[in-house]
């Protein structure tokens, strides 16, 4: 099995913003802990990040050809803007995760709207870098089944 971890827009600068937000943590941090996750499963990770829209859904689509089985994405700002991200996904139809580091739902009015959410098929908010892992197991289970 194999998966895509796909970061948005300032999560490069994890530890950096809003630590009481985000955590101390680091990007690497976060890669690490999901990495960890991954070997302990037996699934392959590839991982990328970029402030840029376009670079992700250009990424989005790559995994298509190149056979990804899943896919978690933290779109980050880009949850509550892009379109292209939503159209991407559901082009590709690979089963997707949604995750947010911070409970979003408590958070300011506009970041109460995911776009992406309607092409995934679970949302996890609020447990930190947790999150992507339980979304690795999630996606396990779910592909195997």
């Amino acid at each position: 099995m194999k998966l895509l971890i796909l970061n948005g827009p300032n999560l490069n600068l994890l530890g950096i913003r809003e630590p009481e937000l985000y955590g101390s943590g680091d990007y690497q941090a976060l890669v690490r802990r999901v990495q960890e996750t991954c070997d302990e499963e037996g699934i392959e990770a590839v991982f990328f990040q970029s402030n840029h829209e376009g670079a992700l859904v250009d990424r989005i689509q790559e995994a298509y050809f190149e056979g990804i089985d899943g896919i978690v994405i933290n779109p980050a700002a880009y949850t509550h803007t892009s379109v292209a991200l939503l159209d991407a996904v559901k082009a590709v139809r690979i089963p997707t995760v949604e995750v947010h580091i911070s409970k979003v739902e408590e958070r300011e009015d506009f970041r109460q709207i995911s776009y992406i959410r309607a092409a995934c098929i679970k949302t996890i908010t609020g447990h930190g870098i947790e999150g992507y892992c339980e979304a690795v197991r999630f996606l396990k289970e779910y592909c195997a089944s």
